[in-house]
């Protein structure tokens, strides 16, 4: 029992550790989307690294269930055998859960940051559009102002 309990440690310890990458990840994306001329290279990049970090993250979420569930039944009458350990673990799951708040709000901003870039971009496109267009409507009436319909002139009135 106090094994699988120092396990159950061991994986909140690995949570916290992942967690802290991907919080350092997140805010390299704020450092890259708060430049003026975005990397979108290193966005991808990061991105990738923490999609790694949120699989690594995920499988030990589903071992953590599973032997969380069956120690809890295995803990219901022995509760104060194992007080100190259960402390222990409670604090681990708070530190978990503090750090997955903070990162989600990082990307609810970075979200926000992602979707001002790209409204920007497509406000960029859509003005580029506008002035070609405008520009090739101009060309079209400048070629027709110079053409000169044919006339028939009748000479004998």
């Amino acid at each position: 029992m106090e094994n699988q309990l120092d396990i159950l440690a061991e994986s909140l310890e690995k949570k916290i550790v992942i967690l802290q990458r991907l919080q350092e990840y997140s805010a390299q994306q704020e450092q890259v989307l708060a430049q003026e001329n975005m990397d979108l290279e290193a966005f991808d990049a990061l991105v990738e690294k923490k999609d790694k970090q949120i699989d690594q993250l995920n499988r030990l979420d589903s071992g953590f269930e599973t032997l969380d569930r069956k120690l809890s039944k295995e803990l219901e009458g022995n509760r104060e055998k194992y007080t100190e350990q259960i402390k222990r673990l409670q604090g681990l799951v708070s530190r978990v859960m503090e750090m997955s708040v903070s990162i989600q709000a990082q990307e609810q901003r970075n979200k926000k940051q992602v979707e001002d870039f790209f409204a920007g971009q497509r406000a960029q496109i859509r003005q580029g559009r506008k002035s070609s267009k405008a520009a090739y409507d101009y060309y079209k009436n400048m070629s027709k102002s110079n053409y000169v319909m044919p006339q028939y002139f009748d000479g004998k009135k």
